[in-house]
């Protein structure tokens, strides 16, 4: 199509969004807010990383609270330094490291802001420690001084429960993800929440240009659905797809928007495409994650199944309420 149809309109056309659709799209987003590839950083659990190994906060020792839309204060970045030897090794093992094939439909085109960490690697030896790598301003405690060179954490939610790895985008395959990232010793025993990715996936700055039922906010009769508001995997962009339709029913019927509680893996998700980003940070699909959901109440278990499975039981009990109040709504 290249014009809006009359009335309503939901939007599911999935991953490879383009042509004349995608222009409409762009057309009322108001600047440069759909991306056509995705850049996806890993996303590690906060109680897997090994913080006698790390060290909190950030550039210059500076104290700051958070800008608008920013998920994290200076003081809740987590710093993994770096000795050269085991620097030196890591670059060695991102050059040598096994990377996913691209599709015959996607064209390996990188920002110079947002290149993977192997493409950086291939530069120079030390073109990752003047990138993301870089430790300046960054003084370990126990040193006094600024490491060889860091892995840089920045929260993923406010609930601290994971952290994402600063400008770590990579087309690494998963296994060598997860060989090569261990080598960072405050990472050696990491439970990964989410590996890196670069792919052709297109979708739409969710927070900044949607409204709460995925309606853009310039033309708001368009609806976006599934994997275009900022998912990825199938499942969840059937869930977000599914969402949409509750979300479209409530507005129709004059309804106060309900989505479910944020406690359920899908309210996770609808409020990982409902937070705002700081300006400097982009936003990114996810797939579902135990560091989406809220922690447990406290006194929160030590062990760490017992506290997934606090937050699974949860999460059932919280769902099933939310539908039974969609059943009630719908036969009143």
């Amino acid at each position: 199509i290249e014009t809006w149809p009359d009335g309503p309109v939901v939007v599911a056309t999935g991953p490879l969004t383009a042509g004349p659709i995608g222009a409409l799209i762009r057309r009322h987003l108001g600047g440069d807010r759909m991306y056509f590839y995705d850049a996806i950083a890993p996303i590690v659990a906060a109680d897997s990383i090994d913080l006698d190994h790390a060290f909190r906060g950030s550039r210059w020792g500076a104290e700051s609270t958070p800008a608008e839309g920013d998920l994290a204060t200076a003081g809740d970045y987590i710093n993994c330094p770096i000795d050269k030897p085991t620097y030196q090794a890591f670059v060695a093992a991102v050059k040598a490291g096994r990377q996913v094939v691209p599709h015959e439909f996607e064209e390996p085109r990188f920002f110079e802001s947002c290149l993977p960490i192997e493409v950086m690697a291939e530069r120079g030896d030390d073109t990752l420690r003047f990138g993301p790598m870089r430790p300046v301003g960054l003084t370990d405690p126990r040193t006094g001084r600024w490491p060889y060179a860091v892995v840089q954490l920045r929260p993923e939610n406010r609930h601290l429960t994971a952290y994402n790895l600063v400008g770590f985008q990579t087309r690494l395959a998963y296994p060598e993800q997860q060989r090569i990232f261990a080598m960072v010793p405050a990472l050696a025993r990491a439970e990964w929440l989410r590996f890196g990715s670069i792919h052709r996936n297109t979708y739409v700055d969710a927070p900044r240009m949607l409204d709460d039922a995925f309606a853009i906010h310039e033309l708001p009769r368009v609806q976006l659905a599934g994997l275009l508001t900022g998912v990825e995997g199938y499942i969840e962009s059937c869930a977000m797809g599914l969402l949409a339709a509750h979300l479209f029913a409530d507005r129709a019927a004059g309804r106060p928007l309900a989505p479910p509680p944020p406690t359920t893996m899908i309210g996770a998700l609808y409020q990982h495409t409902r937070t705002p980003r700081g300006p400097k940070e982009r936003y990114a699909p996810t797939n579902v994650n135990f560091g989406l959901l809220p922690p447990p109440p406290h006194p929160q278990p030590k062990a760490k199944d017992r506290k997934r499975r606090i937050q699974v039981e949860r999460a059932i009990a919280d769902f099933d309420a939310w539908v039974a109040a969609r059943r009630a709504l719908a036969a009143a």
